[in-house]
């Protein structure tokens, strides 16, 4: 499936689900009014992502002057993909993880955090950014980036429709109070499952692609081993939510013993057997 029918199947889906919260709300009058709110959101999550992205993460925008050798790496990757110097941003975060976000290559950001800079050498560092460069190239970043405002969108509106059915007294809303908390549980979870299913499928390719860009796949394999080792004990993002999950190149929340059918990652150890096996 193309990266472009996949944008609007998930701007489809999601549309649906805050349609469906909007009618749990407010009856036949609140549907109409979330469709209006899905269709603004939709055209925000196109054009303001990056913004938005960077802004809930905490991402700061840097240049050549403030990290020279980050800066010159990701230009030298950006130019081996043939792709346009991308905007480099820092994460000031112990937690090591990286993502990449904008609506399409001429305004793409990669950003990583303070954590991973401290402990990745050059040629991992390199990996990595491939890595997030090959979801720039193969505009996966529009995908994620829409996804996570969307997301964050629905949540909003589980959590009114949460206090409305808690709140509400008979005859004084349009909506019933049931189905606004049916609704308030099940669209979080819709939203999620959604977002998983496009995004495992793009790690995996995400991989392949930047251990090209990278010129090896040891790098990126042995970057993965760090930062699943980080994981493991227990390091994860200050500012990580389930939202913007999906934008990371490993899960910067580590929920144990959820449902594959949750994962916005593919198995990390899968991830790095497939890397060291590309290397002749």
């Amino acid at each position: 499936m193309s990266n472009q029918i996949k944008t609007i199947f998930l701007l489809s889906a999601l549309t649906l689900v805050i349609m469906l919260l909007g009618e749990a709300i407010g009856g036949p009058n609140g549907l109409w009014v979330a469709f209006g709110l899905a269709m603004l959101m939709n055209f925000g999550a196109y054009w303001f992502s990056a913004k938005i992205v960077l802004a809930k993460t905490g991402a700061k925008v840097v240049g050549p002057q403030e990290a020279p050798q980050l800066y010159q790496l990701v230009e030298h990757l950006a130019q081996r993909a043939n792709l346009p110097t991308p905007k480099v941003a820092i994460v000031s975060d112990s937690a090591p993880n990286a993502f990449a976000t904008g609506r399409n290559p001429a305004n793409a950001v990669v950003a990583v955090t303070t954590g991973l800079l401290n402990i990745l050498n050059r040629e991992e560092l390199a990996g990595v950014l491939g890595h997030e460069l090959a979801h720039v190239k193969h505009r996966d970043i529009l995908i994620g980036s829409v996804a996570a405002v969307m997301a964050g969108a629905i949540m909003i509106l589980a959590n009114m429709a949460k206090f409305g059915a808690l709140f509400s007294r008979g005859g004084q809303r349009r909506g019933s109070p049931l189905l606004a908390l049916l609704m308030a549980i099940l669209a979080p979870i819709a939203a999620a499952i959604i977002q998983a299913a496009i995004s495992r499928s793009r790690e995996y390719l995400a991989d392949d692609g930047g251990a090209d860009i990278a010129g090896s796949s040891l790098g990126l394999a042995s970057a993965l081993e760090k930062l699943a080792g980080a994981a493991s004990h227990g390091q994860a993002l200050t500012n990580a939510s389930p939202e913007t999950a999906s934008l990371f190149i490993i899960n910067p929340l580590h929920f144990k013993g959820l449902s594959q059918l949750f994962a916005t990652h593919p198995p990390i150890d899968e991830r790095i057997n497939r890397l060291r096996g590309l290397q002749p």
